[in-house]
């Protein structure tokens, strides 16, 4: 039975990191891994002695991608008799497998739709819609990848606009660096680059300010302290929203 969207979107939300930006690995040009009976042997599985069999299903288990479908089912044929060891490798094995896709598009989606990626949120939802197992990791090989790469150079287009109006020549150096390079620099600068950048120039704004006469006491204070602190996170919160609480 297939699970809803609502089923999937409370798994993809367990699965999800607190940096909204992370997506599976092979979303940045790295092929996930294909349907495979066993990477050891030719035999066709109706002819597989047990001991074939079980090797089979062992280096299934043993792939690092496998996802929480497949070794699940894997298990269970492996526990049980020859012929549930065979049914898993001729029809379970893809069934589990486009389980474990299904849940991998659904967390995708997720955080596209928390980042705003808009052709990866058409595409994903068009995958899930479809819902077949070859239209699952035919998107996760091929699909994903194009996708987020699109998603990834609006973005960083959007970074460059914002920067430029607001001066900050630490972002608009890099942004513009990553937009003539490949997929995986601009989801690199998108990722962590952009918030490293974007504290220099923070840095630089808030410095500026304590250089100012015209500042007031309480306002250095406040400027002072988040040079104090450094992290991005607090020079960013006094420059968008921390300064224009202060009195004057």
């Amino acid at each position: 039975m297939r699970p809803t969207r609502a089923a999937l979107l409370v798994v993809a939300t367990a699965l999800t990191p607190t940096l909204l930006l992370t997506a599976p690995a092979f979303a940045a040009g790295l092929h996930a891994p294909a349907i495979t009976v066993s990477a050891t042997s030719d035999i066709p599985v109706d002819e597989m002695s047990e001991a074939e069999l079980r090797t089979a299903i062992a280096d299934i288990l043993a792939d690092g991608n496998s996802g929480v479908a497949v070794a699940r089912e894997a298990n269970e044929a492996l526990s049980g008799t020859v012929e549930d060891m065979r049914g898993f490798l001729k029809t379970g094995y893809r069934l589990a497998q486009a389980e474990d896709d299904r849940v991998a598009v659904a967390h995708i989606l997720f955080v596209a739709t928390a980042n705003g990626d808009k052709r990866v949120i058409r595409e994903a939802n068009q995958v899930l819609d479809d819902g077949s197992p070859e239209a699952l990791r035919a998107w996760l090989e091929t699909g994903y990848g194009p996708a987020q790469a699109e998603d990834d150079r609006v973005a960083v287009t959007r970074i460059l606009f914002l920067a430029r109006a607001n001066g900050d020549k630490r972002v608009a150096q890099e942004a513009n660096e990553v937009l003539s390079g490949s997929p995986e620099a601009l989801r690199a600068f998108r990722e962590t680059g952009y918030r490293l950048a974007q504290a220099e120039d923070d840095a630089v704004y808030i410095s500026r300010l304590l250089a100012d006469p015209k500042t007031s006491d309480a306002l250095r204070a406040a400027a002072q302290a988040a040079l104090d602190d450094g992290s991005p996170e607090a020079l960013r919160h006094f420059r968008t929203v921390g300064q224009y609480e202060v009195g004057a």
